[in-house]
């Protein structure tokens, strides 16, 4: 018997299928990606109907963090929202459910979305550049953000996507057979599948794989502080520096995310940083500046900054893509509160996606798109100066 396929790649599209027996339909979906044939972007899922694929699959597991009020309520303790939720009914992330009194996570081991990206796509550029990183996703977010770009995942029950059966050991095992160092936890916000992104780090450094998260950093002190054990880098959104935009583009509010940045870095955790640039929103002098001049006195000036260019998608798709000018003029923003390393993400050909040295200024990794083309940094410093640079780089 036999699954029908297809994978595809974006700008320009292509598109190509393939039969393959059930036994081999997730590894033949994951090996191409791997080799390069979809520039490493996307391994979808379109027919249900294969191996290990469900609609609204999910294993139900007794959720960690959450407190019993009586009268079968509970209290989630594990984001800022802290919701109170009755009997039968979910929390705001739409993956978490109360049934009879106690908490229940269905966000576990039933990923929607299996990728092999770059490093570079997570963005994260001082950390192990150029290599493979097996990349993981269930449906559900505690964040509604107007210009979510995963929004059909994220924005999604569990019940409504379409779902691998994939245990925490399944996904180490795709790692080691994949030969990536790193397994990424990504796409939708990992704090509302915490219990299998844990499970599934733990599983990880038993058999020194590296574990990597993007996240919108929504997350309460508690829990990330039993996740940054296992957690080797992480790339956290910023989206910006005012409440007001928070509580206006996500839903959510800003100091519990600065709160996770500095735990972050206390922690030991390689940390990167993202700020959408949106036009009109969050692109004002006075709030970039106050976001770079934080991040410098907060967290360092060796903390990569990435600039991602806005375009239009979701419910902000009335406003028109940043200016090129205006991300020019967002990385001088930085530089001038001191920050070393600026990236411009989401436009091609840059100089800005390329790594300097804060102290030669000889560019040290040359980057085209995703790809490193050249990279100059040994042991940590750069070859011409040797400089430290920032970052882990084995």
């Amino acid at each position: 018997m036999t699954a029908r396929i297809y994978c595809g790649i974006l700008n320009p599209m292509l598109l190509f299928e393939r039969l393959v027996s059930r036994r081999g339909f997730l590894k033949t979906c994951i090996a191409a990606c791997a080799t390069g044939a979809l520039g490493h972007e996307l391994l979808k899922v379109c027919q249900a109907q294969a191996l290990d694929v469900q609609r609204g699959y999910y294993e139900l597991k007794e959720a960690q963090h959450y407190a019993k009020l009586g009268k079968r309520k509970v209290k989630c303790q594990l984001c800022p929202r802290e919701c109170v939720v009755g009997d039968g009914k979910r929390g705001f992330c739409r993956v978490r459910e109360n049934r009879s009194g106690s908490y229940y996570t269905l966000a576990y081991a039933n990923p929607c979305a299996v990728h092999i990206d770059p490093m570079e796509k997570k963005p994260l550029f001082h950390f192990l550049p150029g290599s493979a990183v097996l990349s993981l996703a269930t449906a559900g977010c505690n964040f509604t953000c107007k210009n979510c770009q995963n929004w059909n995942i994220s924005q999604a029950r569990t019940d409504d996507t379409d779902n691998l059966k994939l245990a925490p050991e399944d996904i180490v095992k795709l790692a080691l057979e994949y030969r990536t160092p790193a397994i990424a936890y990504t796409y939708t916000e990992p704090t509302v599948f915490f219990e299998y992104m844990l499970a599934t780090a733990k599983s990880a450094r038993e058999q020194g794989i590296l574990n990597v998260y993007h996240s919108n950093g929504y997350i309460k002190k508690e829990p990330l502080d039993e996740l940054c054990k296992y957690l080797d880098g992480a790339n956290v959104d910023l989206k910006g520096f005012s409440d007001d935009f928070y509580r206006d583009i996500t839903g959510g509010t800003l100091p519990p995310v600065l709160d996770t940045l500095k735990q972050l870095k206390e922690n030991g955790v390689w940390l990167e940083i993202t700020n959408l640039v949106i036009p009109a929103k969050n692109d004002s002098d006075e709030m970039l500046t106050g976001l770079c001049e934080w991040v410098v006195s907060e967290l360092g000036a060796d903390t990569p900054l990435h600039f991602s260019r806005f375009y239009p998608q979701y419910k902000l798709d009335n406003i028109s893509p940043t200016p090129l000018e205006t991300m020019s003029h967002t990385c001088d923003i930085a530089r001038a509160a001191g920050l070393h390393y600026v990236y411009i993400g989401n436009v091609p050909g840059v100089p800005e996606v390329n790594t300097y040295c804060p102290k030669c200024r000889k560019l040290i990794i040359e980057r085209a798109g995703y790809q490193v083309l050249s990279d100059h940094i040994r042991q940590g410093k750069c070859i011409y100066c040797k400089n430290d640079i920032a970052g882990r780089w084995q």
